[in-house]
């Protein structure tokens, strides 16, 4: 089945939502684990915005305590790409036990140093 086409609007972040583009991520981008968050970044080819996945594993807790942990962590990066929008680019972003447990704006700094640790701001 071909792929659909890109339906973004323009500046606004798309999404990796199939599990190929999440392990192609892990297996072929780069990797920063700052405070309460792991970003792993994969630059494309193109100049579309970027493109984001959030997950958050069974160790953080039950499935309420991870989609809080996730709806977090989703607002955070939502703010910082406000400030400053990339494109080319795909983004993972790994939700920690210390996510949810950390300070929101020490969240937002702890993705600001990941996105310039890994070369991508």
């Amino acid at each position: 089945m071909p792929a659909q086409p890109c339906k973004l609007q323009p500046g606004k972040p798309g999404r990796l939502k199939r599990r190929p583009e999440f392990l192609r991520t892990a297996a072929s981008g780069r990797k920063a684990a700052v405070g309460g968050v792991v970003l792993q970044a994969l630059g494309r080819p193109d100049d579309l915005p970027a493109r984001l996945g959030f997950t958050v594993t069974k160790k953080v807790g039950n499935a309420v305590v991870r989609n809080r942990t996730r709806r977090r962590l989703k607002e955070a990066v939502r703010l910082v790409l406000n400030e400053q929008p990339l494109a080319g680019v795909d983004l993972v972003l790994i939700g920690r036990d210390s996510t949810r447990k950390r300070n929101f704006i020490t969240l937002q700094s702890d993705i600001r140093r990941a996105l310039a640790k890994i070369g991508v701001s």
